[in-house]
């Protein structure tokens, strides 16, 4: 992992975009929310949650910290995502498993480590 990814303090940015199928539009709307969890052997930690925003895309913002296992602090996450339209799942991601942070960053001043999982036809 870089530099960054070793500072504890530093924020990661996760985002991913959603379009829909047929109409190639991005979903947008209160009635969808974004869910992100860390994959562990016990719990999955949670992340946090986003909404879509008028492009289709979700932020979730968290630590390091929240999802680093102290029994192995340089282990990749293995991250996955829910999609929910009101309280009903409309779309899971597989688990990414090990995660390669580094290759995947781009580190923002003022902002952290914006890590962009692509874009979902749902």
């Amino acid at each position: 992992m870089s530099n960054f990814s070793l500072d504890a303090d530093i924020n990661i940015e996760v985002t991913a975009s959603f379009i829909a199928k047929g109409s190639d539009a991005p979903l947008t709307g209160a009635e969808y929310e974004f869910r992100l969890f860390e994959k562990d052997l016990m719990e999955d930690d949670y992340l946090g949650k986003s909404a879509l925003d008028e492009n289709g895309v979700a932020k979730v913002s968290f630590k390091h910290g929240d999802y680093m296992d102290f029994l192995n602090p340089e282990k990749n996450p293995d991250l996955y995502f829910a999609l929910y339209k009101g309280e009903s799942l409309i779309f899971q991601s597989p688990v990414m498993h090990d995660l390669d942070l580094d290759a995947m960053e781009k580190f923002k001043m003022g902002q952290g480590e914006v890590i962009d999982l692509g874009t979902f036809l749902v």
